[in-house]
């Protein structure tokens, strides 16, 4: 879906998207400080944080992919998940111990984490209907 789109797409959906995680992160933020204990607010903090810093992450990552050269679609598919994987795992289990060791930490992270895919497939669905639909 996202393939058919503008190159200038993306740069700019990744910068929306930050800006905006940003800002309902920091909503977010406030309202686990007034209604939450204090570490779920940082944890909110964190996990948007967290997500944003996984978004770069992806993103230097799929440069060098294509900076590699030619490559068969399958190799890149193959080099980018296992990468991506393999962060994905790290992050679970570092939020798994986190949530053990401090509930109310461990749950603003995951709270942060989710509030960003929000925001991230919300910037997503604006683009795609801004460029005429997926049809």
């Amino acid at each position: 879906m996202l393939e058919n789109l503008p190159a200038q797409t993306l740069p700019r959906l990744l910068r929306r998207t930050t800006l905006s995680a940003i800002l309902v992160g920091f909503v977010g933020f406030i309202v686990a400080a007034l209604l939450a204990p204090p570490l779920a607010a940082l944890g909110v903090a964190l996990g948007v944080a967290l997500a944003i810093v996984n978004l770069r992450f992806l993103d230097r990552q799929a440069a060098k992919v294509e900076l590699a050269g030619e490559q068969t679609s399958k190799a890149v598919r193959r080099q980018l998940g296992s990468r991506t994987t393999l962060r994905l795992v790290v992050v679970t289990i570092l939020i798994l111990g986190v949530v053990f060791l401090n509930a109310p930490l461990g749950i603003g992270i995951v709270a942060g984490l989710v509030l960003y895919q929000i925001v991230f497939v919300a910037n997503v669905l604006r683009v795609v209907a801004d460029k005429g639909g997926v049809g």
